[in-house]
């Protein structure tokens, strides 16, 4: 039997969407724009899959990369109104877009132990914050109860343009496979989430498009 969530101490805009589609700049520049906190989930997934490589811990191995996380100090916490994370008393942000990375999170991100761990610490922002939250399964799994849901979209091919701007290799179809279709939390459109095509929009022009079909 289903149980209903509870209801939300705090806002939340859930913005979605798949690799490059433009969801995590859109995501922090509505946050700013609103004054409220700006958490990006997928630096998460992309920490314990750092975590993984760093201790020579093959992401396929779920039962030992869920024990590394485990036995792991994992801080979330805040910062000039965005989220922050330290892991072993390191903070990994410098190590996160890096091509082995890229490579490996998504199969570290299809571990349910995995999931379920983060998932709790994500929704642990809101007991004290507004929150605009990024990610694959915000809408979906994370925060289902939010009316603000958004799925930010674009064409593979201006995705992966963005991508090779950035300097970051990406097998893009094939992380799209594999997100799309895992056993848990699988990337897809939240129910009453607006979708918005980000193909041919400025990255201010989505922020604005998602401001007037969500009513912010």
């Amino acid at each position: 039997m289903e149980t209903t969530p509870s209801p939300l101490p705090h806002k939340v805009v859930a913005i979605d969407g798949p690799a490059a589609s433009g969801k995590s700049t859109v995501a922090r520049l509505l946050a700013r724009r609103l004054g409220y906190v700006y958490v990006n989930t997928g630096a998460m997934y992309r920490a314990v899959t750092w975590l993984a490589l760093r201790h020579g811990v093959a992401p396929s191995d779920a039962a030992a990369v869920g024990a590394l996380l485990d036995a792991t100090p994992f801080e979330c916490g805040v910062a000039a109104n965005e989220s922050t994370l330290r892991v072993e008393g390191v903070d990994p942000a410098p190590f996160l877009n890096g091509p082995e990375i890229t490579a490996n999170v998504s199969a570290i991100a299809a571990i349910p132990h995995v999931r379920e761990v983060l998932v709790a610490r994500q929704r642990e922002f809101v007991l004290r914050h507004d929150l605009v939250m990024e990610g694959r399964d915000i809408g979906t799994v994370v925060f289902p109860q939010t009316r603000l849901k958004a799925y930010i979209d674009a064409s593979e091919e201006v995705r992966a343009a963005r991508r090779s701007a950035q300097g970051i290799r990406d097998n893009l179809a094939h992380r799209d496979k594999l997100d799309s279709s895992r056993a848990t939390a699988p990337l897809k459109v939240a129910d009453g989430a607006v979708v918005i095509d980000s193909t041919f929009l400025t990255i201010e022009g989505v922020v604005d498009e998602v401001v007037q079909r969500l009513g912010l």
